[in-house]
Parts: C-alpha cells; sequence; structure tokens
C-alpha cells in the first residue's frame, strides 16, 4: 500500500537538501525572486494576491534555518510500500506510481543542481516512441521547477508550473507596457487580457504542446549527439559556457521538431507565443531567427521563418559536433574554446 503523506515528506526533504546545496549558485536578486514565486506555491496563495514582505521574510529565515540543518545529509530512498527505491530511479519509481495516478521526476538542471517532483498524472501520451507524463496538482518540488525535463525517452510537463511561469512572464510584459512584441500578440491570440485566468487557461495548453515539441526535439537531439554530450553536461564546470552548450542544443531541438510542427500546423499564437519566451542565450546565438520571426509578423510570410528553422538544424547540429570534438580534445579546459567558437567577439 502506498503511503501518500510519508511519500510527498520524502520527496520534499530531498528537494531542500538539493536546494540547501544550490541554492547559493544564484545571484541575490534571482535568489529572492525565485523564493517568493516559492513561498507562494507552498502557502498555495493566487497569483493575484499581494505578499506580506514581513512573513516573506520570516518564511525565508525559518528555510533557511532548515536548509543549515539538511545541507550534508544525504538523499533519502522513496518508501514504496515495503521498498525503498533510489530517488534518482524514476522509471522504476514512475512504474509504481503512474497506474496510481501520480507522476515522480527527477535529474539534473542548470549548474547540475538536481530536481525532484511529485504531482498528481493529468494524463499520458506517447508520441514518436516517447513516452509524456503530464502533470497537474504539485505535492512537492524545490526551489526551481522547471515546466518540463526529459528523462531517457519519457518527457514530463509540469502543468502548474507552466502556468506560473506564463503568469510571470505577463506581468513582466505587464510592467514593460509593450503594446506590441511577441508576447503582446500571443495575448491577442489566447482572448481579452482583462480576463486572465481565461487567458492562461489557453496559454497554459499551447505552451504545453510547445514543450512537448521541444523535448521531442530534445530527444532527437539526443540520439544525434550520443552519450558524449550528456558526459559533457555533467562535467562541464559551472561557467558561461555552460549555459552556451544548453542554448545550442536547445536551439537543434526546436530547429528539428517545435517549430517545424508550429510552422506545418499554422498555429500562429503558438508561434507568437514560442518568440516572447525566446530570449536569454538561445536569442543572443541564434539572430537570424527572431529576424526572420519578424519578418514573418511584417509581411505575412511564413516561408522565411520556415528556411530559418531549417537552416538552424543544420546549423546547431554542426555546432554540436563541433563542441562534443573540442571537449573530446580538451576534455574540461574546452570552457575558454567554446565560449570562443560561439562567442569570439566576448572571448
Amino acid at each position: 500500500m502506498l503511503n501518500l503523506g510519508q511519500l510527498v515528506a520524502t520527496v520534499q526533504k530531498n528537494c531542500h537538501i538539493s536546494d540547501a546545496r544550490h541554492a547559493g549558485n544564484y545571484s541575490m536578486c534571482i535568489f529572492l525572486l525565485k523564493m517568493r514565486e516559492y513561498y507562494r506555491w507552498e502557502h498555495e496563495l493566487p497569483y493575484s494576491s499581494e505578499l506580506s514582505k514581513d512573513e516573506i521574510g520570516e518564511w525565508l529565515v525559518e528555510r533557511e534555518q532548515v536548509w543549515e540543518q539538511l545541507e550534508d545529509e544525504r538523499y533519502e530512498p522513496l518508501p514504496l510500500g515495503d521498498k525503498r527505491t533510489d530517488p534518482f530511479d524514476a522509471d522504476s519509481i514512475n512504474r509504481e506510481l503512474v497506474e496510481l495516478g501520480y507522476v515522480y521526476s527527477s535529474g539534473y538542471g542548470l549548474f547540475n543542481k538536481p530536481h525532484f517532483f511529485l504531482g498528481e498524472l493529468s494524463r499520458k501520451e506517447e508520441r514518436e516512441g516517447v513516452t509524456i507524463l503530464i502533470s497537474s496538482c504539485e505535492y512537492a518540488r524545490d526551489l526551481v521547477a522547471p515546466p518540463a525535463m526529459t528523462l531517457g525517452d519519457t518527457v514530463f510537463i509540469r502543468q502548474e508550473s507552466v502556468r506560473r511561469f506564463l503568469w510571470e512572464k505577463i506581468e513582466e510584459w505587464h510592467w514593460t507596457k509593450k503594446k506590441d512584441g511577441p508576447m503582446a500578440r500571443a495575448v491577442e491570440y489566447c482572448g481579452n487580457d482583462e480576463d486572465i485566468e481565461a487567458v492562461l487557461d489557453t496559454m497554459t495548453e499551447q505552451e504545453i504542446e510547445v514543450m512537448i515539441l521541444h523535448e521531442i526535439g530534445e530527444v532527437r537531439a539526443g540520439e544525434m549527439l550520443g552519450a558524449d554530450w550528456e558526459q559533457l553536461l555533467s562535467e562541464i564546470p559551472r561557467s558561461k559556457a555552460e549555459l552556451i552548450i544548453r542554448a545550442v542544443r536547445d536551439n537543434l531541438a526546436d530547429c528539428l521538431a517545435t517549430l517545424p510542427a508550429l510552422i506545418d500546423a499554422g498555429d500562429h499564437g503558438s508561434l507568437h507565443l514560442y518568440f516572447a519566451n525566446f530570449f536569454g542565450m538561445r536569442k543572443h546565438l541564434f539572430p537570424e531567427l527572431m529576424q526572420a520571426y519578424e519578418q514573418w509578423v511584417s509581411s505575412g510570410r511564413i516561408e522565411p521563418l520556415a528556411k530559418a528553422a531549417a537552416d538552424g538544424g543544420k546549423h546547431w547540429l554542426t555546432t554540436a559536433q563541433t563542441i562534443l570534438t573540442l571537449y573530446r580534445k580538451h576534455d574540461l579546459d574546452a570552457g575558454p574554446a567554446i565560449e570562443r567558437l560561439l562567442d569570439p567577439e566576448a572571448a
């Protein structure tokens, strides 16, 4: 028999251990923003509610005390009936949980931080040999809640985290007061900006599809690049090179799967949403894609965007293979060479 309360408590403890060890990865500004969002989730507060600075401050002190006590502890095996299972063995754990209506994931994210998650299973799909598990309510999570993650040939999509991520992006857009641009167009496709809950409902479904397509692209990219790429990601020191490596694979995945599927389907709303979330290193390394998007918006012709995606697939595969060559030649000293390859002016 599954003791859900005990399972939730164990997963959450592992989340706290991970946070205790890795919270220092972030700048103070980013850390505080993530903690505000974490506080809102933990206290089940609506997005629109105003947060009390005093209450958050007290909670922060208490949480840091918890982290101090747990930082040196080992990750605990998960209790599944009379068995105890390695928390990183998500496949075995889900063989037990999915049939009961739950879903669990564990893996490594940016700066090699472990992520653990337990939630209610909303639906399960099979596409192109990939299993897709979509969760709704989240029972346990860590400071960072990746909306989507791929482990082997299984894709995990966290609906609650997707919705929260989109709320933050819409809120950020409102602060900038930009009446034009990808987010404004995406919101317009989703309904009336004054009914934000309805907009979020539609946009969440769109973004889930975009994320599924991206993760399928990740699987394809992984098949092309092989085990050495995963080894590189696990060993590369925290650096600009790591951000570049991850962005290269993200761009490859999107050129292989996400963009061709959205373009072929004529899904203009999801395309605008894709570019509303096209930022950071991915955008920095791939300005041609943003230029093609703007061409499409101004002319109504989708061909430049389709060509940029097709050309990008070839370019990013070649770039990724060059990165692997540098890694095999220089091992963990490949970082500076990778940075010069993709950002020569900054090197």
